[in-house]
């Protein structure tokens, strides 16, 4: 009863036309953000924090919020319809979203994005209100040993699972390990395979990687397609509308991945990518036709859109419980919340309840204002596939390097965009997945401090790995990953094989 009546207080700050006027100006910045690939929540909100002196405290934050899971619903945008991922948790999206595009089902993939965000984004902040508390102190049982095997079967799960071949996933996921491994050591500080560039010592920055392999290895390949005289035109086939089939296919992919993102989302570190990464494993493990994924399945689509969502909820939850980051996005607002003199943590929900359950109610209202801007620019965006091949490539390429460049305006990392799309298309050629590199140069960071801490922590003894049942849970959920695709193949032969010769 006492959460109930914070529920209502919360609303009634929420409700507050300068809050309304706040929320709706952050989910609108938030979608455009989303929309262009390069620049991303953490960095919107950055940007944003300088304009916001002298505003209240908690209208503030409202809006900054409203940017944070605002740019969750516009990243499908570019991933669905040129391939292009403008962030890492938006990479699963782009495998079946950006087919579904080229077999003129754009529309459903951009509606079922938005409506599975929707779906998604308000179970998560009713978890939110229900439980912020109880999971803060799950997620306090998380230590380093835990994050590394999380993230060792996040990366193996999308190894094993993405491609026809096991072992050309682990090489891809390989390859993006060493490459996450450019830059400097953050305990020794030296710099390592860096080839004594000075631009390298930050490492290999995520945008430039999704930008080459994705959007620029796309560009080549349709050259490639265009030039030979094979390249197709992209048509819209059917309604822009989900079809009710595609409903049903749709709908428990939502409620599994919107559980899968607010409960990863908990876990403070790159949740939303490996509540994605979770969520597009777990739908094509269970799904009876899981070699269909990759050529535009709207499971697919679904449940890592709605993880994705979901995970921003779970990510305000070790931010507002116990005053820890759980993402990028949320260690920039936790500095927002200190510019105002606000301390997260577990006396701020007795300090501040109407702070903490005006900002929290605030996102029930965001995503149904989100969804009202969506769904009209359905129709908007899917017109973009008509534009002509020679004025779409160019265009693409455009967006690209004004991306990769405005980061750190750096030319040397157009030139390391353009090596990464020469393997995007090489890859593509030799029918190598690219998610796994990618996600893995995303996560081998955390994944090498992780191993580090643990060993540290443990005076170098690895059974420190298979000390905790969740450590074990995962190590044996990793193994079932890399042995499924190739056991469950091996047991449908020999099943054929019996019965041919009983007859």
């Amino acid at each position: 009863m006492d959460t109930l009546q914070h529920i209502l207080a919360g609303f009634s700050v929420a409700l507050q036309p300068i809050n309304l006027w706040y929320t709706f100006i952050g989910c609108l910045m938030g979608t455009v953000i989303g929309v262009l690939p390069g620049i991303g929540p953490a960095a919107g909100i950055a940007l944003l924090i300088p304009v916001t002196f002298g505003m209240n405290p908690t209208s503030a934050l409202i809006m900054m919020a409203g940017i944070y899971y605002g740019a969750m619903y516009g990243g499908s945008t570019t991933s669905i319809l040129i391939n292009t991922p403008g962030e890492a948790s938006s990479v699963m999206t782009a495998l079946d979203g950006y087919q579904m595009a080229k077999k003129g089902r754009a529309g459903a993939a951009l509606a079922v994005a938005a409506i599975g965000s929707f779906i998604a984004g308000t179970i998560s902040v009713v978890l939110l209100s229900v439980f912020a508390l109880p999971m803060a102190a799950l997620a306090l049982k998380f230590g380093p040993a835990e994050y590394f095997t999380l993230m060792v079967f996040a990366m193996t799960a999308v190894a094993a699972l993405t491609g026809a071949s096991v072992a050309k996933g682990i090489l891809s996921m390989i390859l993006g390990l060493m490459i996450a491994t450019i830059g400097i050591d953050l305990q020794s500080g030296q710099p390592r395979y860096t080839m004594g560039i000075p631009e390298l010592q930050d490492g290999v920055g995520f945008i430039v990687a999704v930008v080459g392999l994705f959007a620029i290895g796309e560009v080549l390949d349709a050259m490639e397609s265009y030039f030979k005289g094979t390249s197709e035109v992209i048509r819209i086939k059917g309604k822009l509308w989900l079809t009710r089939e595609e409903w049903r296919r749709s709908f428990w992919p939502i409620i599994r991945g919107a559980l899968v993102g607010f409960f990863k989302g908990v876990l403070p570190g790159a949740g939303a990518t490996i509540s994605t990464i979770l969520s597009y494993s777990l739908e094509r493990m269970i799904h009876p036709e899981k070699e269909k994924f990759g050529t535009g399945m709207i499971e697919g689509v679904a449940g890592p859109e709605a993880a994705n969502n979901a995970s921003t909820a779970g990510a305000m939850v070790p931010l507002l419980t116990l005053g820890v980051p759980g993402s990028g996005a949320t260690a920039v607002l936790m500095g927002a919340f200190i510019m105002y003199g606000i301390q997260p943590g577990p006396l701020l929900f007795q300090n501040d309840p109407a702070l903490v359950w005006g900002l929290i109610d605030s996102m029930y209202i965001g995503n149904v204002i989100l969804v009202i801007l969506n769904l009209p620019l359905i129709g908007l965006f899917v017109r973009l596939l008509y534009i002509p091949t020679g004025m779409m490539l160019p265009l693409i390429l455009a967006i690209s390097t004004i991306g990769v460049y405005s980061i750190n305006g750096n030319t040397l990392e157009l030139y390391i965009a353009l090596l990464f799309g020469v393997a995007g298309y090489v890859f593509r050629k030799i029918d190598i997945p690219l998610a796994p590199m990618v996600l893995a140069l995303v996560l081998g960071g955390h994944m090498e401090q992780s191993f580090r801490q643990a060993m540290t922590i443990s005076g170098a003894n690895p059974k420190i790995f298979v000390s905790s049942g969740i450590s074990v849970t995962l190590l044996v959920l990793t193994a079932a990953a890399l042995l499924l695709p190739i056991l469950l193949p091996a047991m449908s032969r020999w099943k054929a094989g019996r019965e041919d010769e009983q007859v």
